[in-house]
């Protein structure tokens, strides 16, 4: 059954962290811009149009739910249980905080058959924290996670490759802390520099530079590949391209692209296919869902390749193999490629 999220984006003007990658505004006397009476509305929105047979979740992104007042939380969350009650909502989900995570909080989450909480952890180095005004340490992120994880709930967890201070090692390294963790999912954020941060001031005064879109892909590969072969669901590589972002100024560096993951995807089998650029020919067949994965966006690998890669459709392949000059390779074959190369690196 499809599986649909209603999101209600909740700003924290009360949020008193100072990270350099937020433009939060901060406003005296409010601690969001969003009512109960605005989440019944959204909730009533979407569930005229999404279908009646899925899974529905509300989720709470923006800023740290459980940063803003216990009082406020219940409000929202009682709101979403009406709809639960009557068999309308499945679940609510929500992002937050490593540090702004308790037993008292998980106890009120869980009263309210809270589903799914996602942590933004960012990075999992303690410089590279630091840098980015966290506010805290790895640690934290390790207790938070376990806490999720006793009380039953599902955790997500968010990376952001491409922070001050970061390095493809580095990157790498936070990665595969994640992976010891063992959440039920993850996002791969790379680093943009957004309007109104202080990352905006340091990028301006030349104290941080963003990677470009080329090097973003090539980190984020190792850390795609270690997920998928552990089992952890990517749920999203890549900023969603909201309306918000594609305001001119909004983003003013970094690599933004609205189909990230295709990039990466098509970077996957282009680095695979590298090691038959000796023959003559590199004959490839597969999945017709498959073809514009390995061909990437504008045609990057019959690029790359020239006249001697060939792309054929195999409707006898499954989504999970490839067949190159009459040799079947699966997708972990593929991806544990990608994983040895990092290694080396």
């Amino acid at each position: 059954m499809k599986h649909y999220n209603i999101p209600v984006f909740i700003s924290h003007f009360g949020c008193p962290n100072s990270c350099v990658f937020c433009n939060q505004k901060k406003i005296n006397g409010r601690e969001t811009d969003v009512t109960a009476e605005d989440v019944v509305e959204i909730i009533e929105e979407y569930l005229e149009s999404l279908p009646k047979e899925s899974i529905k979740e509300v989720a709470f992104f923006g800023g740290t739910f459980t940063g803003i007042s216990k009082s406020l939380q219940e409000e929202y969350l009682k709101t979403v249980k009406v709809y639960m009650d009557r068999g309308l909502i499945d679940g609510i989900r929500m992002s937050t905080r490593p540090d702004y995570i308790s037993r008292d909080i998980l106890e009120m989450l869980v009263k309210y058959k809270v589903t799914t909480i996602e942590l933004g952890v960012q990075s999992m180095d303690t410089e590279v924290l630091r840098l980015s005004g966290r506010g805290y340490e790895p640690s934290e992120v390790y207790r938070a996670s376990e806490l999720i994880k006793e009380y039953g709930i599902q955790l997500g967890i968010q990376l952001m490759p491409g922070l001050p201070g970061s390095t493809y090692v580095t990157d790498l390294n936070s990665a595969r802390q994640v992976l010891d963790i063992n959440p039920d999912m993850v996002r791969i954020y790379p680093t943009l520099v957004i309007s109104g941060t202080a990352m905006e001031g340091m990028y301006r005064a030349g104290r941080f530079e963003p990677m470009t879109l080329e090097e973003a892909v090539e980190r984020i590969v190792p850390i795609y590949a270690i997920f998928e072969v552990a089992g952890i669901n990517i749920i999203r590589v890549g900023l969603q391209p909201s309306d918000d972002l594609r305001e001119d100024g909004v983003i003013i560096a970094g690599p933004f692209h609205p189909a990230f993951r295709e990039l990466v995807e098509a970077r996957i089998y282009g680095d695979f296919l590298e090691r038959f650029q000796d023959e003559e020919e590199i004959i490839v067949e597969a999945h017709e869902k498959n073809i514009s994965k390995i061909t990437g966006i504008k045609k990057v690998n019959k690029v790359r390749f020239g006249r001697k890669l060939i792309i054929r459709i195999d409707r006898g392949l499954s989504l999970r193999e490839v067949r190159i000059n009459g040799k079947v390779y699966t997708r972990l074959d593929i991806l544990g490629g990608v994983i040895h190369e990092s290694d080396n690196n």
